[in-house]
């Protein structure tokens, strides 16, 4: 039985219509900014927080949308399935490598679907979703 990692993460889009991926320390996989929720912590609360140690961008709660949540298998740990709470927001600042990110892109999520760097979550199912699919 695989172990359940609960997190929340951001669907960040610029006006262009691209979404922002990041990489963390020591992974192979592009994935949304977000991370574990800590004990006692909503989604919503998680996904701000984390935002904001990762990329250095500060948003309301009034700010983002719930997206909905989904389950995939853990682009980075074996033998764990991730549920996910995704949050929306469009953005014009600029997001700087923070706390454990090591590399971050903007791309369209068309592009992002064909690379083969993408978290399995993301690419089969979130990507999907945001284009219609």
């Amino acid at each position: 039985m695989p172990k359940i990692l609960t997190i929340a993460a951001m669907r960040l889009l610029d006006p262009a219509g691209r979404i922002l991926l990041v990489r963390k320390r020591e992974t192979t996989m592009f994935m949304q900014p977000g991370g574990k929720l800590e004990p006692d912590e909503s989604p919503e609360a998680a996904v701000l927080r984390e935002v904001r140690e990762e990329i250095g961008l500060v948003f309301a709660p009034e700010q983002v949308e719930f997206l909905g949540r989904w389950d995939g298998p853990a682009a980075n740990e074996a033998d764990t399935e991730i549920h996910a709470y995704l949050y929306g927001a469009t953005t014009t600042d600029a997001p700087c490598i923070q706390a454990e990110i090591e590399q971050m892109m903007w791309l369209s999520p068309a592009v992002a679907m064909e690379r083969d760097d993408i978290a399995p979550l993301l690419r089969d199912h979130v990507l999907p979703s945001l284009l219609g699919g």
